[in-house]
């Protein structure tokens, strides 16, 4: 694991500027857990984790005012509360990072170096191993695309970013099982070697979780490296790569309540050290003249211009707090809520959920689902304006997964996270049950942007 520090970390450490905005003595939001299986009991029902848009009251059509219930966790998380804080903190010190003589600049190129070592240190990653920072999972894999000697093999259902940023790909059509898949894939490897097997950790669309460890296997006994897009799996479970022997793990802030604009690319540094510098700018070089330019190895070699401090920080500092909540207790609060979700929808009459493998026992908590009649971006959007209850309808940045699977052009998807409740299950599966029995209470028109209420009467807030 990397445990390195600059000299600037070391300086504000010792005088005590990086440990300013610090919040590590915070104590997070958490639920007793039964003793003897580490786990929360079963009769938990309320979040485990306190965030930023927390009893937020927001207007519905016709005058009334309800807690929000934030069901489109999958696409952005709201800032744990002690993530918003820790940005409050640092940013009285914020200022240039690397080379500043100040004591602010010194005390930020310790908060980013620091922020470095902590995501080492949470993914598992080894000796030699670099964390680049970037602005989501998409840039990730797209900054490693650039590196990658060869042939890249990934699976139909992969989300837009790990679909189409490989330069040379081979797509193997996932079958109705994930072991029929792990078997096509090693089929695939074997007949053809390829440099890099870049997979999900786990689908956007289904929330259904992929054996990682068991595709490492496969990709390294056949020559390839693995790449894992982290993007839905790491808010919900600890993703290791020395535990998993992973060679690259990309994934994003935003989806791990840290929603300030960065993300990682986390993993083996020889074909980062080849490639071509991602951005060609200042800190990248070590040297440049007019007819040449020396570049830097490592993550500054990719990491041209000012990095996203705030970003930075916020994302470390979100995977502190989901390790102070605990892996097993994450995984309990999310199986009951999933357990509770997916009961009540398969009970449901004209509601399907769409599933991609017949053999998939692990999901995280989330659940797309298709109507037998109706529209379900209508329904969606009556969810939001007469409900405040928000979920996302479309085919989530995977439409040839959703395609192959779906009977229908869209779906709804509901998601949950760490800060979601037995209550916010129960009022989404009240108010569709409602929605798809009755209809929607106003009247909808779809427009270039969707479906609108034509009346809208709720106010919109004024956001100074």
């Amino acid at each position: 694991m990397i445990a390195t520090e600059t000299t600037a970390v070391r300086a504000a450490r010792t005088t005590g500027a990086a440990s300013m905005p610090d919040a590590s003595t915070e104590a997070a939001t958490s639920t007793a857990t039964d003793a003897s299986t580490g786990r929360i009991p079963s009769s938990f029902a309320g979040p485990l984790a306190e965030l930023a848009d927390a009893g937020l009251e927001i207007p519905v059509l016709g005058g009334a005012t309800v807690r929000h219930v934030n069901l489109d966790v999958a696409a952005s998380a709201p800032a744990l509360s002690s993530v918003a804080a820790h940005v409050a903190r640092l940013l009285p010190y914020y200022s240039s990072v690397h080379r500043g003589s100040g004591y602010p600049s010194q005390a930020t190129t310790a908060l980013v170096e620091d922020a470095r070592v902590a995501v080492a240190r949470h993914l598992g990653a080894r000796d030699g191993d670099l964390v680049v920072f970037t602005r989501n999972t998409t840039e990730a894999l797209n900054l490693l695309a650039t590196a990658v000697p060869g042939e890249t093999v990934v699976l139909d259902i992969e989300h837009h970013a790990n679909l189409l940023p490989w330069r040379d790909r081979r797509v193997v059509v996932a079958r109705p099982s994930i072991a029929e898949t792990l078997a096509a894939l090693e089929a695939e490897l074997a007949a053809r070697p390829a440099a890099l097997l870049s997979v999900t950790g786990a689908s956007n669309v289904t929330g259904e979780v992929l054996p990682i460890a068991e595709l490492a296997r496969i990709a390294h006994a056949h020559g390839a490296r693995i790449a894992v897009d982290a993007a839905q799996l790491l808010p919900h479970r600890r993703v290791d790569l020395a535990a998993s022997d992973l060679d690259y793990v990309a994934f994003s802030g935003h989806k791990a309540y840290a929603p300030f604009g960065s993300g990682a690319l986390v993993g083996r540094a020889d074909w980062l050290d080849a490639a071509t510098p991602f951005l060609a700018g200042g800190g990248a070089v070590e040297h440049v003249g007019l007819d040449d330019v020396s570049w830097k190895t490592g993550a500054d070699r990719h990491e041209a211009g000012t990095p996203n401090v705030v970003g930075v920080a916020a994302l470390a500092r979100a995977l502190a707090e989901l390790e102070r909540l605990g892996d097993a207790e994450r995984e309990a609060h999310e199986a009951q809520l999933t357990a509770r979700l997916h009961d009540g929808l398969d009970a449901l009459p004209g509601v399907r959920v769409i599933r991609g493998f017949d053999d998939a026992h692990d999901r995280l908590a989330i659940a797309t689902i298709e109507l037998e009649h109706g529209s379900v971006g209508l329904v969606a959007a009556a969810l939001g304006a007469e409900h405040g209850i928000s979920v996302r309808a479309g085919r989530f940045c995977a439409h040839p997964f959703f395609d192959r699977i779906s009977t229908r052009s869209n779906g709804l998807r509901a998601s949950l996270g760490a800060g979601s409740s037995v209550d916010d299950v129960d009022r989404f599966l009240e108010a569709l049950a409602k929605l798809v029995a009755d209809g929607p209470a106003f009247e909808y028109s779809r427009t270039p942007g969707g479906w609108c209420p034509v009346t809208d009467d709720r106010p919109w807030p004024v956001i100074d």
